[in-house]
């Protein structure tokens, strides 16, 4: 499997773009979090580590990210776009809270097995999906 980066550089390669400092930059500091970042928070990070580089790089950049399959967009339902990592990573759902937004990241082979079968019986050949399961978590429900 290719690394992130060479899998970036094709993909600019192949739309006649430059793979430039600041997008490699802005590709690393993704790839280095663990938490799903909204683009004002990777812009915050990414300035943080070269202050030279414009929101609006930023922007256009994690536009051709998710274009290349590398970061995948996630709607926790707070009216704000996430990002994370999907490139070479194990496919995963999310549970979010509603009230705070604490979200988990779930793997559970018997539910992608039964999303398989269900699109399976209906006729469908999957190339991909996603599933956020939306509830109150503990600590809230509890008041905490």
């Amino acid at each position: 499997m290719k690394e992130p980066q060479e899998v970036f550089d094709a993909y600019l390669a192949e739309k006649n773009l430059k793979a430039t400092p600041q997008r490699r930059l802005i590709l690393d500091t993704i790839l280095k979090q663990k938490d799903h970042l909204s683009s004002e928070e990777l812009y915050a990070k990414v300035k943080a580590r070269d202050s030279s580089i414009g929101q609006a790089t930023v922007y256009r950049t994690l536009k051709l990210l998710v274009d290349a399959d590398i970061v995948e967009p996630l709607d926790f339902a707070d009216g704000v776009t996430r990002y994370e990592p999907s490139y070479g990573e194990e496919h995963h759902d999310h549970l979010i809270c509603t009230v705070c937004g604490k979200n988990i990241e779930i793997l559970d082979p018997t539910i992608e097995k039964r999303q398989e079968q269900i699109a399976k019986e209906q006729g469908f050949k999957l190339s991909s999906h996603k599933m956020y399961l939306y509830g109150i978590c503990n600590d809230c429900r509890k008041g905490k």
